[in-house]
């Protein structure tokens, strides 16, 4: 998967290609804060290239399912011309809702890489597991804490200059 580089917030190591692809997410995170929205970003990996990004939008759209990890689905599947995405990677800045974790079963994302966990609404580690639900017919394999401190960091200067 690529060279493996530490991870100093978790003392583990991350490997070269999800750190290249986070930080693709971190970008699309950039432009959603850019438009005064909550930045939160994603990119979907096809074949070692993104297929699909996208950031959160839910304001702007007044559409509350427009979320980064929906967004960047939906441009996969318009991008490559189907709604299956098999074999994909979704990274996203932060640890996806239970919604989004739902979206990445019904198109059969492969692997999820998140940043940050969310500890109020994250549906993947922090707050329930549910892409492990026993009724689901679809597993996605799971990396967190991938850039996490960087990621946590565009949340938190987003909220504290909101709150200045």
């Amino acid at each position: 998967m690529g060279e493996k580089m530490p991870d100093a917030s978790r003392g583990g190591a991350v490997s070269a290609t999800d750190e290249r692809f986070m930080r693709a997410a971190l970008h699309a995170a950039r432009q959603a804060q850019a438009r005064g929205e909550v930045p939160i970003g994603a990119v979907v990996v096809m074949d070692g290239a993104i297929a699909g990004a996208g950031c959160n939008q839910p304001i702007g759209t007044n559409d509350p399912t427009a979320h980064a990890e929906v967004v960047a689905i939906r441009d996969a599947a318009q991008r490559t011309g189907n709604y299956r995405l098999t074999g994909a990677t979704l990274y996203v800045t932060i640890e996806p809702c239970q919604m989004c974790v739902g979206a990445m079963v019904h198109a059969r994302i492969a692997r999820l890489v998140f940043g940050a966990p969310e500890p109020k609404a994250g549906a993947v580690e922090s707050t329930q597991r549910a892409h492990e639900h026993p009724t689901l017919n679809h597993r996605i394999e799971v990396a967190g804490h991938v850039l996490e401190a960087e990621c946590r960091s565009v949340l938190q200067a987003f909220f504290r200059e909101r709150r200045e």
